[in-house]
């Protein structure tokens, strides 16, 4: 089969592209950055150079200047996301914190179930005894979340279902 080929392809690729662009810039009377014995993969770009960490996975956009070749580093949308769940992670746990100050309910501990009647009445907004200004706001229940899903599902299946047929259609035409 030939996917199993495909790794050792993009490699002669990868590896020829490389001595490639050095022999082309050699000529040229142009450097390459250092690429400190294998540590760093460069590939071609409009621009210059991309430059690949092979230790850190960090990629850099390297450009030669009057002054010599300079490199920035890509941004790393991982990181971004890494610091953000971070601070949701700590925001979560400081407002558990304040919820259990709050609520001298035990862990764990549920409300009683509503009668199947009673189930389909939305709570109304409770209004705190000390503040009248503030309005506490009820969660959707497990049922509400399911409603929601359920249609969600249903309208994803008929989008998929029409970008079918009109799949069908087109291949009919050709």
């Amino acid at each position: 089969m030939m996917p199993a080929t495909r790794p050792s392809i993009f490699a002669i690729v990868a590896v020829a592209t490389a001595v490639g662009l050095a022999a082309v810039m050699a000529f040229a009377g142009e450097t390459l950055p250092e690429t400190e014995n294998g540590r760093y993969a460069l590939s071609q770009t409009a621009g210059g150079v991309m430059r690949l960490d092979t230790r850190t996975g960090q990629v850099s956009n390297c450009s030669k200047d009057n002054d010599g070749w300079a490199c920035l580093v890509v941004p790393d949308e991982r990181a971004a996301m890494d610091a953000e769940i971070g601070r949701l992670q700590a925001e979560n746990g400081r407002l558990k914190a304040q919820l259990a100050a709050r609520d001298p309910a035990a862990p764990g501990k549920t409300d009683e179930a509503l009668p199947k009647s009673d189930s389909l009445k939305k709570p109304e907004p409770k209004v705190a005894e000390g503040e009248r200004n503030k309005i506490e706001i009820p969660l959707p229940s497990d049922q509400d979340m399911d409603r929601v899903m359920s249609f969600v599902e249903r309208a994803w299946r008929r989008l998929v279902d029409m970008a079918n047929r009109l799949q069908k259609d087109a291949e009919d035409r050709i």
